[in-house]
């Protein structure tokens, strides 16, 4: 585990990366992030939001989502992945929020959770940016970066998440998220490019002999 001080550097680095970060899921709802998020399992956030707007345009509301049949939901849905359990959670989980919350989205991690196809992943995506409630999302971008960086030492996602959210405050747990998350996607990639890195001083994959991948030269 990293110090309280080293985590404070590493986050000023990575902001340096990613000053902007946040959910690249598109949305304007609670409930239309909620949809996106379940749709982006097992997919992209760039897939997903192909396929959001012909979705949000029909059925903008839990209301209107929980009449829907899945024969109806599969076709606008089908380039995510898993369309047809997709389908399922969606309408299950927009059905729940009608009868349970009158249609409106908890902000609430136990309410939540307590939804169709709604993990603790997803319910932390949710609160922390659509509902302003404190939350850390801990995707596979998540356990890798953190990990390699030394700010954690485990591969579950729940223990990670109580690891980030004792070094950071509140007030940047999302932000901390988004930032690994970006990290993940752009730089400590799977093969990382730790010369592109910001947070390689701090990082223990690095200073431990990782793996550097520099560009090639232009020709």
């Amino acid at each position: 585990m990293k110090s309280r001080d080293a985590a404070r550097r590493i986050f000023v680095a990575l902001d340096r990366h990613y000053p902007d970060a946040d959910t690249e899921l598109v949305y304007r709802t609670p409930f239309e992030l909620l949809v996106a998020t379940i749709l982006s399992a097992q997919s992209t956030d760039a897939r997903v939001n192909l396929v959001t707007p012909a979705l949000f345009k029909q059925y903008p509301t839990a209301r209107a989502l929980a009449k829907a049949d899945t024969a109806d939901i599969e076709p606008i849905i089908v380039s995510t992945g898993f369309f047809r359990q997709k389908s399922k959670s969606i309408i299950g989980m927009a059905k729940a929020l009608v009868r349970q919350h009158g249609g409106d989205v908890p902000a609430d991690m136990e309410a939540l959770t307590k939804l169709p196809g709604v993990g603790r992943k997803t319910a932390n995506v949710v609160i922390g940016h659509a509902l302003g409630v404190p939350g850390l999302p801990v995707d596979r971008h998540v356990l890798r970066v953190a990990n390699r960086l030394g700010l954690v030492g485990h591969d579950d996602p729940e223990k990670v998440e109580q690891a980030l959210c004792a070094l950071y405050p509140p007030a940047q747990w999302i932000k901390v998220s988004d930032l690994l998350i970006l990290h993940g996607r752009r730089i400590c990639r799977p093969t990382p490019r730790c010369d592109l890195c910001n947070a390689r001083k701090d990082c223990d994959f690095f200073r431990s002999g990782g793996l550097v991948v520099k560009a090639k030269k232009r020709r």
